[in-house]
């Protein structure tokens, strides 16, 4: 392997562990109640870090196809520090407002460019062909990141609640060095301009003029949402099922472990299907989670979140490869951002209508209409895609 990308490995892997070991995440409501805060204003908090997420998502990935992936990259991982830092220095709502606002900033901007400069460093040395399997490999070590932070979390939370914050803005500082070192690939040449009409050219093309790359997004962002609903869902789940709280962490360690191990093996997993194949395989299994679990509430249901967490696993990397194999070098950062707005805006239009469903009639009916409308979504994309292919199998066969 070259030097160079081995160099650059290395680093977006500990950039890809210190954002998802997240030491906080077990006893994160238990730190904002005994700061004082009501559900109300927790709830407030997340609203705000997700919409600071969705204002500058395409902005930050397209800044990075513009200043550099690396640039990019630092500052947002300045941020995810500093956040983190003031997180663990405040004690009310106002400067826990605060610190989320940074976070949000500071995800956006390494949201996409990290990917980017993964597929531009592979790129450089003509082995695009192996981006799944090094974004699977990512994908697997956050999850297992994630997985033993949140043991590790509980038992720092123990000693006192606010350790685990001061844990994890030293985690968030590891991020700083990493970014600094990363060496930016030399192949990324016919840099976009800096202007707000270059980021609505960018956006245009990839949801407008190119139609496959469209459709790839689409896709994506319609399993990424239904996946980031599902996790929403799984404590309520838990919850209706009675489970023993004890026992949520250890579900929740599991259920990122296996997110972890099936990412590992998504590039051959693809190889032996084939991309068609596994696209509707992941479509139909990410149903049959969501219907499965609407209709039972027996512990041995579990075994339907696990299936969904597994496919999860398969998807992220497999989805992602498509839309960087079709999206040009000096716009694929932030075509990459375009993924993850159209992600978070899905969530945030049926995430509240889900949990009102919930509230107002039953977690089966919530997680049955999120499956149906998946179903839909994800169904209508797909046979686009079909469609796109058959026609352009059929214009290259016709006789010039």
């Amino acid at each position: 392997m070259d030097n160079a990308f081995r160099h650059n490995l290395i680093r977006l892997y500990v950039l890809k562990v210190s954002h998802w070991f997240m030491l906080i995440m077990p006893i994160a409501v238990l730190f904002y109640k005994a700061n004082g805060l009501s559900v109300s204003q927790i709830f407030i908090l997340q609203s705000v870090h997700s919409l600071s997420i969705v204002l500058l998502e395409i902005p930050s990935g397209y800044f990075a196809d513009v200043l550099g992936r690396k640039n990019t990259i630092t500052v947002g991982a300045i941020l995810g520090f500093v956040g983190f830092a003031i997180y663990s220095m405040t004690y009310g709502f106002w400067g826990f407002l605060f610190a989320e606002i940074v976070l949000g900033l500071g995800q956006s901007m390494i949201s996409g460019a990290d990917s980017a400069l993964l597929y531009d460093s592979l790129a450089e040395r003509k082995k695009q062909d192996d981006y799944i399997k090094h974004e699977g490999r990512m994908t697997s070590v956050g999850n297992f990141a994630e997985a033993t932070a949140g043991i590790l979390g509980g038992l720092l939370a123990a000693l006192s609640i606010r350790y685990p914050y001061y844990g994890q803005a030293l985690v968030a500082f590891t991020a700083i060095p990493a970014a600094l070192t990363l060496i930016e690939p030399k192949n990324e040449i016919n840099r976009l301009e800096l202007g707000w009409k270059q980021i609505v050219d960018v956006v245009r093309y990839a949801i407008i003029r190119n139609r496959k790359l469209r459709l790839n997004i689409l896709l994506s962002s319609v399993v990424g949402a239904s996946t980031l609903t599902m996790a929403w869902f799984v404590q309520p789940w838990l919850i209706r099922a009675e489970t023993p709280i004890e026992l949520f962490g250890a579900i929740w360690t599991v259920l990122n472990l296996l997110v972890g191990v099936a990412a590992l093996y998504a590039y051959k997993i693809e190889l032996r299907l084939g991309s068609v194949r596994t696209i509707a395989f992941i479509i139909v299994l990410l149903t049959l989670g969501f219907i499965a679990t609407a209709l039972f509430k027996s512990y041995w249901a579990i075994s339907f979140i696990v299936i969904f967490y597994l496919v999860r696993g398969v998807a992220t990397p497999i989805l992602k490869d498509a839309i960087n194999r079709l999206a040009p070098a000096a716009m694929r950062a932030t075509i990459l951002s375009v993924r993850n707005f159209i992600i978070r805006i899905i969530f945030s239009v049926w995430g509240p209508f889900y949990g009102w469903l919930t509230d107002r009639w039953s977690l089966a009916l919530a997680l049955a209409t999120a499956g149906t409308v998946f179903a839909i979504l994800s169904t209508l994309t797909f046979v686009a895609q079909l469609k796109g292919k058959r026609d352009n199998q059929t214009s290259n066969s016709k006789p010039s």
